[in-house]
């Protein structure tokens, strides 16, 4: 089994923050500065075009740090970062910038291109799971939380509903597919669910769709005016809550 190899380490703010690999994935370890017990680990799903380096990446992991109390991880989805594309992964972005160009509905190009991204991405961070709960500071058994909308949900889905471990989510801000939607009917942890009513991207029937898919007893709809990139950031503080409450009891 792959291990985790620590590349970087700096500090700021209270937030440790370590770049390593797990195999030839890349990712981000965000944990406290204080204190070396353990603690529950959150999941982070990056969108698209991102990775997880990406200072709004660093920003949710140092609230959920900070505020949470949690270890954060995220790892680079395939063909993101410095990871290369396959040639299905080009064909799918050149169409949808000619979408762009035409002023043409992008939403059937992305979620293509998401499940295929998924596909390939749920066995890597099932594999990085595995090699981040060998760290001491994380350890096998404890609490495990998911965190990651739009490209991130396209992810994070399948992920939740194949990962035991995984015990809540916060998702949101996608489409529903009869894919997506399958895995949905098989998520029964509890889920926080963004949505943006005005998604330029995101059809808000669709969303709400995929929202009503989810077979969880205890999920939550969060709904805010405004476009696909204009999720108040009272959402990110929400998630934090969310996932404390049911990460730490």
């Amino acid at each position: 089994m792959p291990s985790v190899h620590f590349t970087s380490e700096e500090t700021s703010n209270g937030v440790i923050a370590r770049g390593f690999t797990v195999g030839e994935v890349p990712g981000m370890l965000w944990s406290p500065e204080s204190g070396s017990g353990r603690a529950p680990l959150v999941l982070l799903g990056h969108g698209g075009g991102q990775d997880s380096r990406a200072p709004g990446m660093a920003g949710r992991a140092a609230r959920l740090v900070g505020d949470g109390g949690f270890h954060v991880a995220a790892i680079d989805a395939p063909g993101h970062g410095g990871r290369p594309r396959t040639e299905d992964d080009e064909r799918e972005i050149a169409a949808l910038r000619r979408a762009m160009a035409a002023g043409e509905p992008v939403g059937p190009i992305v979620v293509a291109f998401n499940a295929g991204i998924a596909r390939r991405a749920v066995p890597e961070w099932r594999a990085t799971l595995d090699a981040l709960q060998e760290l001491p500071e994380i350890g096998a058994g404890g609490p495990v939380g998911y965190y990651g909308v739009s490209m991130g949900t396209a992810i994070g889905l399948p992920l939740t509903a194949a990962e035991p471990r995984i015990t809540a989510a916060v998702l949101g801000l996608y489409s529903y597919d009869e894919a997506l939607a399958e895995a949905a009917g098989r998520i029964t942890v509890p889920v926080e669910f963004a949505l943006q009513w005005d998604d330029e991207l995101i059809p808000r029937e669709s969303g709400l769709a995929l929202f009503d898919a989810l077979a969880s007893k205890e999920k939550t709809l969060h709904a805010n005016l405004g476009g696909h990139h204009e999720v108040p950031g009272f959402e990110a503080d929400s998630a934090v809550r969310f996932l404390a409450r049911h990460l730490r009891g």
